[in-house]
């Protein structure tokens, strides 16, 4: 059993930032491929940006410009900075993990979901 939390949703204006976090705790594995994701009410499902441990990041060309996906080993914490928010970017967070990593790449099916965080601006 894997369990992600994430934390640091809330409310913002138009033009704010926020940072999510994704606490991963007590990771089982030395390699894992992880990412953002979100969805919009009536909307599907919408990949963000996946990280592996290497570092190595991929993006979807949408969120490039003002979302940034980071990690803390150290901390087993998974980071989204989020930049220059619309109200097109309200939805509920969340982050996904794979264990062991492996292919890492926006395509990559996640297999642990955390419960999600809102994000709500206006």
């Amino acid at each position: 059993h894997v369990q992600l939390v994430e934390s640091g949703g809330g409310s913002v204006q138009a033009g704010g930032s926020l940072r999510l976090s994704c606490a991963a705790p007590g990771y089982r594995y030395d390699t894992y491929c992880m990412g953002w994701f979100r969805q919009a009410p009536g909307k599907a499902r919408e990949g963000i940006a996946v990280i592996d441990s290497d570092g190595d990041t991929a993006y979807a060309e949408s969120m490039k410009d003002r979302f940034t996906i980071s990690v803390d080993n150290a901390k087993n914490t998974l980071y989204l900075q989020m930049n220059s928010l619309k109200p097109e970017d309200t939805a509920t967070y969340y982050c996904a993990a794979q264990y062991p990593g492996g292919g890492c790449g926006m395509t990559t099916t996640l297999r642990y979901w955390g419960q999600g965080t809102q994000v709500t601006v206006s």
